[in-house]
């Protein structure tokens, strides 16, 4: 499947609407063109115009394959340190509508490991690219669950934080050449 490649839904699907947040459902026949398709989500428009991220669990609504998730948890032992690996799932979370991990744009403003006696626990905050970005539970969400597939993360608490207020600075240089703003 490439970008801009024209879909027709395959069954209804669950959808959250960009930027508001909305949570909606996409019916199966609905037209759409896919317009990022990173770290095993979707960003499709429909031909109205409605801009709408669909989570890698109904992949096979466009016609993809759902991809397995990965899970941590009780007896798998981590091969390197768990805080790499915490940044290497934050690394596959992508912005919705900017091809680029929220990584590499500055959105993760703290990622604090802390052990417990039977693993560890992570404290996570995040901000967005726009205060009126509705994204933000959806974000919360995303990197909750992909930090979880961590092996010995117990738990993990993500916090939506506006200060300091992102700006394009905050970018990784990789991340301003990647938009073409070198």
């Amino acid at each position: 499947m490439t970008v801009n490649e024209a879909i027709t839904l395959g069954r209804d699907c669950e959808a959250i609407q960009i930027p508001s947040g909305v949570k909606l459902t996409l019916s199966a026949g609905t037209r759409v063109r896919l317009t990022q398709s990173l770290g095993g989500t979707y960003t499709v428009m429909t031909e109205t115009g409605l801009l709408a991220h669909i989570a890698g669990k109904d992949a096979d609504a466009i016609g993809q394959e759902i991809a397995p998730s990965p899970t941590g948890g009780a007896g798998v032992v981590a091969e390197e340190p768990v805080e790499k690996l915490v940044w290497d799932q934050l690394k596959t979370c992508f912005d919705p509508e900017i091809p680029v991990s929220i990584v590499e744009l500055g959105l993760v403003y703290l990622c604090e490991v802390t052990p417990l006696p039977f693993g560890h626990s992570v404290e996570i905050k995040v901000t967005l690219t726009a205060p009126g970005c509705g994204m933000g539970a959806a974000l919360k969400a995303e990197v909750e669950r992909r930090v979880l597939t961590v092996p010995d993360v117990k738990g993990v608490n993500v916090e939506l934080v506006w200060d300091p207020i992102w700006d394009p600075s905050m970018m990784s240089e990789a991340a301003r050449l990647q938009l073409g703003l070198m």
